[in-house]
């Protein structure tokens, strides 16, 4: 099930949101969990029951062998209990997300035809796979309390990170759901879980599916871009993955307040940023944190040298890439980012010298040519887009790209309002504002947790609620899933 849904905004959401605090009026807390619980695990078995019972299975595996762990009398025990939970839990996702990948290679490299699985990704298998591991390792080092089953349920489950993250840990969860205060409707989040969505699915429905529109058409046709179109390709998917995934952890994020649950930042402006560090400090902050302290820490962090901590640095960057998808060319993103992570480091005292403003602008260029490495879906094509960037052509931009994004309907809109003759003229002008307002929002406006805790909740505040829910709503005519739900 989707957030950007009708089945979700007008009755999946309303009919959680009700029981779970009836129950709670009722001081049943127990049946108020198992309430949120079971609603979740509808939200993520709508489409597939299999992939539920694959959720429900991984929740049981994990919450027994963390309870054998418990009870081991030795270490070596405990060890094996980390061990079965470890390899458990990757190899479930190297089954399902890499074993074709892994059997393509040995193919190309041996000239072999072993055959494919062809299995469907579950949706959130990467997210929900990592909380368990951190609950697994942090059970071991003796750093969690022993929950219930319920209690455990629901923190793998809880459906407005399930399928996307942020990727929580259990302290953060847990003792937000046993907290007395927590069980009952707060208005003041409410007030926020409201605007938070109301701007998140904005940015969803209202930009980054026009992009994709845009963005689809160019990937499409990568041997008729020029340098010019290619640029303004690579300009809309890197906004486009901007506010999908923003917009999604903001409708997460608001969901979470009214529940009266704060789940942790996920997305803080990562475009204002003025080093490839800082941007991955900014962006998909749990996952660089899951990363910190299960991957680079372990492997000594920076306490073993220049060397080792740059080697650790590339590992750490490496093991992201592989993270987000079978395919080579998510490894040379990786790479690629970890490398800038690196010549940051290098370089920080002679980099700081210069103007921030420009650094970030740096900085963005950057990512988003990364991105379009990212969003090929070849090693090949997304070489042949950087290639075009020297490619000046006619000058003109590839009519189909224009063709598109017009339209839309608020386009064809504003020709009605007077502005048809413009666009007629100049079929790349409207796209062209739209790419550019859009670059300054990222770059000059306030993000959503900045917005939502100022407290401020006005006639103005308000009204803008209600224009983005009226206009997001109707425009779910083409329900699109969130690029995040592919990793």
């Amino acid at each position: 099930m989707l957030f950007n849904s009708y089945i979700f905004v007008f009755l999946f959401f309303p009919l959680v949101v009700a029981g779970y605090y009836w129950l709670h009026h009722l001081r049943l807390q127990k049946a108020a969990l198992g309430y949120l619980v079971a609603m979740s695990m509808v939200f993520y078995g709508y489409n597939s029951i299999r992939y539920l019972m694959m959720l429900v299975i991984s929740i049981m595996v994990n919450y027994l062998l963390v309870r054998m762990m418990d009870k081991a009398e030795s270490k070596t025990r405990k060890k094996l209990c980390l061990t079965a939970g470890i390899a458990y839990n990757i190899g479930i996702l190297f089954y399902f997300k890499y074993f074709d990948f892994f059997i393509e290679n040995v193919n190309a490299a041996l000239r072999t035809d072993y055959p494919f699985l062809r299995l469907a990704l579950p949706l959130g298998i990467s997210f929900y796979t990592f909380q368990q591991l951190s609950y697994v390792i942090d059970s071991y080092r003796g750093d969690c309390e022993r929950y219930s089953l319920l209690e455990y349920a629901a923190y793998v489950s809880f459906f407005p990170q399930l399928i996307a993250g942020p990727i929580v840990y259990h302290d953060e969860l847990i003792p937000q759901f046993r907290a007395r205060e927590n069980h009952c409707i707060r208005y003041e989040n409410l007030c926020k879980g409201i605007y938070a969505f109301a701007l998140g699915m904005a940015k969803k429905v209202l930009v980054a599916d026009t992009l994709s529109k845009v963005v689809t058409s160019g990937y499409a046709n990568v041997d008729e871009l020029n340098s010019i179109s290619t640029i303004l390709v690579m300009l809309c998917y890197s906004l486009q993955i901007y506010f999908d995934f923003s917009g999604y952890c903001d409708m997460a994020y608001g969901i979470g307040y009214m529940f009266n649950v704060e789940l942790p930042v996920n997305f803080n402006s990562p475009y204002k940023a003025a080093s490839v560090r800082e941007f991955w400090d900014r962006w998909h902050m749990t996952l660089t944190r899951f990363f910190t302290k299960y991957v680079y820490i372990p492997l000594g962090g920076s306490r073993k040298g220049t060397v080792r901590t740059y080697v650790n640095v590339m590992i750490v960057f490496l093991v992201s890439g592989i993270w987000h998808g079978a395919n080579w060319t998510f490894i040379l993103w990786g790479v690629v980012n970890g490398l800038g992570n690196l010549y940051d480091r290098l370089f920080d005292r002679t980099l700081q010298k210069i103007s921030r403003v420009l650094r970030a602008a740096v900085t963005f260029a950057f990512c988003t040519v990364a991105w379009s490495m990212f969003r090929a879906e070849s090693v090949g094509q997304g070489l042949q887009m950087i290639g075009n960037l020297i490619d000046c052509g006619d000058g003109k931009l590839y009519a189909e790209i224009a063709e598109n994004f017009n339209q839309i309907i608020e386009v064809r809109l504003l020709g009605r309002m007077g502005l048809q003759p413009l666009i007629q003229a100049c079929p790349w002008f409207m796209l062209a504002v739209f790419v550019f307002l859009l670059i300054l929002a990222c770059l000059g406006l306030r993000n959503t947790q900045e917005k939502v805790h100022d407290g401020r909740y006005g006639v103005r505040r308000i009204a803008v609620i209600v224009v983005l829910l009226l206009w997001s709503i109707l425009s779910l005519s083409e329900v699109s899933e969130f690029l995040y739900f592919n990793f």
